[in-house]
């Protein structure tokens, strides 16, 4: 039933192309290289805020002060897109400048972040080409799971 399905609604390339460009567009055109402290209360980020202006080096207040995984590299977090991050701080990172330090701290589900943007370059998208099967087969298993779920609602269980 399903192999009939596949054969019946096909994916077509120009639901590929549709896709691979609302992708790119969620990923976006740069990607940033970031550090970040993050800590449980608003009142430590300020003081480690104050700590950063007055000459203490970011990645060594990250090692001893973080509670994330990023701590034990300085709060490096290596090249991502916005996309990759919660909205409050993607908001704030890419605000700021090359270099810059968030000068308030960025509150999210996690805690209270300080961010550090190291350097900003553009996305490395790969071509239509290249993941236009992944792309297929990601649409692929959609459809197929909307017709499972359009079953299971037809479906009278007793």
């Amino acid at each position: 039933m399903l192999a009939d399905f596949v054969k019946k609604n096909p994916v077509k390339d120009a639901e590929i192309k549709a896709e691979y460009e609302r992708q790119k567009a969620i990923i976006g055109d740069k990607e940033y290289h970031a550090r970040h402290i993050l800590v449980p209360t608003e009142e430590e980020a300020k003081a480690l805020i104050v700590k950063i202006k007055s000459g203490s080096k970011f990645e060594d207040l990250a090692k001893a002060n973080s509670k994330d995984g990023s701590a034990a590299n300085g709060g490096d977090l290596d090249w991502q897109s916005p996309a990759g991050y919660v909205a409050e701080f993607s908001k704030a990172m890419v605000a700021l400048q090359k270099g810059g330090v968030s000068e308030t701290p960025v509150k999210s589900q996690h805690g209270f972040h300080i961010i550090k943007l190291e350097d900003i370059r553009p996305a490395k998208i790969p071509p239509l080409e290249e993941v236009k099967q992944q792309v297929a087969e990601s649409l692929q298993q959609r459809k197929l799971q909307g017709f499972r779920e359009e079953l299971l609602k037809k479906a009278k269980i007793q």
